[in-house]
């Protein structure tokens, strides 16, 4: 019986140190954008078995996505500099007799020019817009990416560079991740815009963890929290302590919450509590036929509706 007993000890801990290994790689490459000049890319197609088996086991290298707009004369092509100092760019696209100005904030693994059509409609109710290249994203500085935690400082800079500019009229826009982050720069710097504009934001970094692995059909415990766990450590941040439905509740201006009915990794019942966690103006807006994708894209005419009306 002892022995037995030995036996299922030593076999429990091999398979509890080997699933945290696991994870800890998986969380590595989910925080992670390489260069494409420093990884070779295989198609599915042409990935042989130990390829897939690696996937599988130590994760997909991400590699930073280009941007797929190229700057004409109406950009101002800017860098905001980090505390890490880092250089992230933006575009800054002014428009004739503006009425206040848009920050935009892509999701994670985006670029700025994801966000181009959300700046255009903008740009047409007569708001300048700034797109901004998240660290780690497009041709902004870095490779680690924290699911919004550092990245509420790249907010953060980018809404003090257009208050200098004497702007009083600055609104946030942030999709997913973007979301977060507005999220948590308003919490933790204080930000005081004129309105917020949120879509499809995770309440918790482990339930945005819970989003993805749902989506790859597996199931999401005890991975997310140990993916959730290991993601923080490698960063030197409590992952778990990455709210922002409790950082929504310091947004002391109107807010647009926004939703798709089918998004597969942002739940109508967290977004509810975010919602509910609000204590300002607030409205929210769920687009029927929408998952987890641009809602001005897909449900154009109705997104320009309500978010004009919000912004009158």
């Amino acid at each position: 019986m002892k022995r037995f007993l030995k036996i299922f000890l030593r076999t429990a801990l091999a398979l509890f140190i080997l699933v945290n290994i696991i994870t800890a790689f998986h969380a590595w490459k989910f925080t992670h954008f390489y260069d494409r000049d420093k990884v070779t890319v295989k198609k599915q197609a042409e990935k042989s078995g130990w390829d897939k088996t690696k996937d599988i086991l130590f994760g997909v290298k991400a590699v930073k996505q280009k941007n797929g707009i190229v700057p004409d004369s109406s950009f101002q092509t800017i860098y905001l500099i980090t505390k890490d100092s880092l250089k992230l760019e933006a575009w800054y696209i002014p428009v004739n007799d503006p009425i206040g100005t848009v920050c935009l904030f892509h999701g994670h693994a985006g670029t700025k020019s994801g966000v181009f059509r959300e700046s255009e409609e903008f740009r047409k109710m007569g708001y300048n817009t700034l797109l901004v290249d998240f660290r780690a994203h497009g041709n902004s500085e870095g490779n680690t990416c924290t699911i919004g935690y550092d990245e509420s400082e790249d907010v953060k800079l980018a809404y003090d560079h257009i208050s200098g500019k004497g702007e009083k009229n600055i609104i946030l826009w942030g999709i997913s991740m973007g979301a977060a982050a507005v999220s948590k720069s308003i919490h933790d710097h204080g930000l005081k815009p004129a309105k917020v504009i949120l879509e499809m934001p995770f309440g918790s970094i482990l339930d945005a963890v819970e989003g993805r692995i749902k989506m790859m059909k597996m199931p999401a415990e005890p991975l997310a929290a140990l993916i959730t766990f290991w993601g923080g450590t490698e960063h030197g941040f409590w992952a778990f302590g990455m709210k922002p439905r409790e950082y929504v509740k310091k947004i002391s201006c109107p807010v647009l919450l926004q939703l798709g009915a089918n998004d597969p990794r942002v739940s109508l019942t967290e977004t509810k509590t975010i919602f509910n966690n609000i204590s300002t103006a607030k409205k929210l807006v769920v687009y029927e036929n929408s998952g987890h994708e641009s809602l001005c894209k897909k449900e154009t005419e109705k997104w320009k509706a309500e978010v004009a009306a919000f912004l009158k």
